[in-house]
């Protein structure tokens, strides 16, 4: 019999453990300008990815894949891609929200030693896949925690994450090799910083604010 495959004891993690995973959770930041150029040694590399491996998936089916971006020419065009999306979301706002945007720096794909492309084969698990016969976007959910569980490795390794939003699809598919049936899902600018906001740096610059938790959670039923 194979022991290793038998339930565990579902016991609580003690209060260091406990600790920990809260500090990674309520400490990690989006990182958008801060990163420092040392590459990451390969074995934190390898431990971020087995992380973003181990997160839930629907059906088992571990839709995710990780394109590992390092080479600072490709890094460039991808920025470029970005840059020329960048200016057509600036063109969205107007006022003094558009002055702030202007004022965020988003440098990190080409200041980060590491980029990478997270994506999701929705195809991978068939046709018909457990758990998602109800609910197509549940390999996507999956895909995204990933991503969560790789950005709180990051913070415990006391590597910086930012996750770039604004491209173009077509523009990263064409530069990365990506094809039509594979989703992307996310891109992300990892690196080691020598600080990080105590709060969202766009708390900090004004953009927003975290929502009282109590006007969030509702009891039973929708609460309008």
């Amino acid at each position: 019999m194979n022991t290793h495959a038998l339930p565990a004891a579902a016991a609580p993690f003690t209060a260091a453990e406990r600790d920990a995973v809260y500090k990674a959770i309520h400490t990690r930041r989006d990182v958008r300008d801060q990163f420092l150029t040392d590459p990451l040694p390969d074995a934190v590399v390898m431990r971020l990815l087995e992380a973003a491996h181990h997160a839930p998936s629907v059906g088992f089916m571990q839709p995710w894949n990780f394109i590992l971006i390092r080479d600072p020419a490709q890094r460039e065009l991808i920025w470029r891609a970005f840059a020329a999306a960048n200016d057509e979301a600036t063109r969205m706002f107007s006022g003094a929200r558009q002055s702030t945007y202007r004022s965020l720096k988003l440098e990190g794909i080409r200041k980060a030693p590491l980029n990478i492309c997270v994506t999701c084969d929705r195809e991978r698990g068939g046709k018909v896949v457990l758990g998602r016969t109800h609910n197509a976007n549940m390999d996507v959910y999956s895909t995204v925690c990933a991503i969560q569980n790789l950005w709180l490795a990051s913070r415990a390794e006391g590597v910086g994450l930012g996750w770039v939003s604004i491209f173009r699809d077509a523009d990263l598919r064409t530069l990365l090799g990506i094809p039509d049936r594979i989703e992307i899902v996310g891109y992300l600018c990892l690196g080691y910083v020598d600080d990080l906001y105590t709060r969202p740096e766009l708390e900090v610059k004004g953009w927003n604010k975290r929502l009282p938790l109590e006007d969030l959670v509702f009891e039973g039923k929708w609460q309008d």
